[in-house]
């Protein structure tokens, strides 16, 4: 495999080339499979699909998590600097004057973001958050009739009396000027009965937007397709948006079919961060929308990795590894001569995305299964002039190095040992 001419490379190129398709490959950016873009395939697809943050809101839940103010407001900025079209931050407290100057900064890193308040469920909750100088409200629903009462201390008698309060606050909030989003909470346990007679009640009274909140996560890809049909037949003209969690690994797979179902708005967060097991990561999300379906979130698809590294450092949660999209391993299979390869010949052939286009990078590190090709690269990147027919011994010592210490090598350790061989 060291021995590759470039004539070899150029015929490979050529020939993997010759098997892509126009549309599911754009050089530097992506290479997938054609059936990702194909209608009969996928259904159809929103052209657009808003992306509405919740991580503000969701960190507060997540165990441990205390977060400094002036962190919290970088990472407010970025979040904004993101083009994410829309953030829920956490409800009023007893800072307002804080909460004002969370909202500040978002319309200062974007003035046309849409901030919404969270679970607004009362006149005069609808009233402060027109105060505060919010742009819309969510309007909790639960899919109970008296077992609501676990979230409210007015006991509602009926499945009647629930709708009837939800659609007073929607008058109320639309009167004072808000958008109004109906959160479908705990939606798994409506029936699609319970379900449209809900919506149409909701729409009745003037609510802009249903969204479908998954809290236990309880509900599939294939589910939340059809309770988005229902809702969309039952109010046609609203819009419909989904809250799906993470529960099963599904959170983006059920945005997915969402959106192939109709609905158009979906919410997420930074790294997935949510209490229990989580929402859809924005990161994922979004590339998924933008490089697999080629549908567009307005989202700066650059800014994705370094808006999840500063969300761990804000909430001491550290992803995994391998994490998609954003995670220092997500786009590192190692160091074997066939990754080194496939890098020279194609860079899409194993990273069907450009890592740069989220902000991060491949990594071929020097390891065990390295042969002489990996070893030359990474002297190259390391700056490190070496006589191709110095570069096995330099392998061979770094392997046997790798073995005593267990662990990876430095780059200071690797230029050591090329050292050692090239003025021996």
């Amino acid at each position: 495999m060291d021995d590759l001419t470039e004539a070899q490379i150029e015929r490979f190129r050529a020939d993997i080339d010759a098997s892509r398709t126009s549309g599911a490959y754009e050089p530097g950016r992506w290479s997938v499979a054609p059936g990702n873009r194909d209608t009969a395939v996928t259904g159809v697809l929103p052209g657009h699909v808003r992306l509405r943050d919740t991580s503000v809101r969701a960190i507060e839940s997540m165990p441990g998590v205390v977060v400094a103010r002036e962190a919290k407001t970088a990472f407010l900025r970025l979040l904004a600097r993101s083009g994410v079209p829309e953030i829920v931050t956490s409800g009023p407290g007893r800072d307002l004057d804080a909460l004002r100057a969370d909202l500040a900064v978002i319309r200062e890193e974007q003035p046309g973001c849409v901030v919404s308040c969270p679970f607004v469920s009362t006149l005069d909750g609808v009233d402060l958050a027109r105060d505060v100088g919010y742009d819309a409200v969510q309007i909790p629903v639960p899919g109970f009739g008296p077992a609501t009462g676990i979230y409210d201390p007015l006991l509602p008698a009926s499945r009647d009396e629930v709708v009837r309060r939800a659609v007073a606050v929607v008058k109320h909030a639309r009167a004072r000027g808000l958008r109004v989003t109906a959160a479908l909470t705990m939606v798994s346990y409506l029936n699609e009965e319970r379900l449209a007679e809900t919506v149409s009640a909701l729409a009745g009274a003037g609510a802009d937007e249903i969204t479908l909140f998954d809290g236990p996560g309880a509900v599939g890809p294939e589910a939340f397709g059809r309770l988005v049909h229902v809702t969309k037949s039952a109010a046609p003209d609203l819009e419909v948006g989904i809250h799906p969690h993470n529960t099963f690994g599904l959170g983006v797979a059920c945005a997915v079919a969402a959106a192939r179902a109709g609905a158009t708005v979906v919410e997420s967060s930074v790294n997935g961060y949510c209490g229990g097991p989580g929402n859809a990561d924005l990161a994922a999300t979004a590339a998924a929308f933008e490089a697999l379906y080629g549908v567009r979130t307005g989202v700066r698809l650059d800014v994705l990795t370094e808006l999840a590294r500063t969300g761990a450092e804000l909430t001491g949660h550290i992803p995994a590894p391998n994490q998609p999209i954003t995670g220092r391993d997500a786009f590192c299979w190692g160091g074997g001569d066939w990754v080194t390869v496939e890098r020279e010949v194609d860079p899409l052939l194993h990273n069907c995305v450009e890592p740069a286009l989220f902000g991060n990078r491949r990594r071929v590190p020097l390891t065990p299964q390295s042969g002489p090709r990996t070893t030359a690269a990474t002297l190259r990147r390391l700056g490190i002039d070496a006589d191709p027919a110095l570069v096995p011994a330099i392998m061979e010592r770094c392997r046997a190095e790798l073995d005593a210490l267990g662990r990876l090598l430095t780059d200071e350790e690797i230029r050591a040992i090329a050292r050692s061989v090239l003025t021996a």
